[in-house]
């Protein structure tokens, strides 16, 4: 087919590349959804790296957005041994952001597009969460660099301020939540099972 296609390709760059073809086209979910054949809450879950599409899903969304499967995926194998990625080359990526979460997140490791681990800066403004806790494969750490959190896993909830860490598996629902005053910026690195990262 002229190219290499994994489903461990990097859930992240793929899923932001589909977004930015489908933004520059003015398609909205919905649209893209409906001629594809897919569904737009599937669809969202692609956009927002929590599933990794099959080939044939990928080919009809490349066929919808008028770009060739090829595209979608040229460069998402490359591996260099050694990136630095300068504080002010951090990438905005786009994730679950709504009218009440208004999370920003920044990826740190966006240079290399195949890896193993995806680490993100997270800034969580006062009083922002996610609306439900939610559940997909892989581990995930956090550690918060400034302010104070609650991060809630199933039925616990636990403050974390300042300096302390977690390290959990994500397949148990979870969210982060900025009930205090000043923002958060939180530190996560999530870990997928094949390398897929998605946090």
């Amino acid at each position: 087919m002229g190219f290499a296609y994994h489903p461990a390709m990097n859930l992240v760059e793929l899923a932001q590349r589909i977004r930015a073809f489908r933004l520059e086209r003015r398609l909205t979910l919905d649209e893209v959804a409906s001629r594809a054949g897919l569904t737009p809450g599937w669809l969202s879950k692609v956009e927002n790296f929590r599933i990794t599409p099959s080939l044939p899903a990928l080919a009809k969304i490349a066929e919808t957005l008028g770009v060739s499967t090829a595209d979608l995926v040229a460069g998402l194998d490359n591996k260099p041994a050694l990136v630095v990625v300068r504080a002010n080359e951090r990438k905005l990526v786009e994730r679950d952001r709504s009218r009440e979460n208004t999370t920003v997140y920044e990826a740190l490791a966006h240079k290399r597009p195949n890896r193993a681990m995806d680490p993100f800066l997270l800034t969580i403004p006062p009083g922002v969460a996610r609306e439900k806790s939610l559940a997909h494969d892989g581990e995930e750490f956090l550690m918060v660099q400034q302010g104070t959190i609650e991060f809630e896993f199933d039925d616990q909830c636990e403050v974390l301020r300042q300096g302390d860490a977690v390290y959990f598996d994500s397949s148990v629902p979870h969210r982060i939540i900025n009930s205090y005053k000043r923002p958060a910026v939180v530190l996560c690195v999530f870990h997928g099972p094949s390398g897929t990262a998605a946090t």
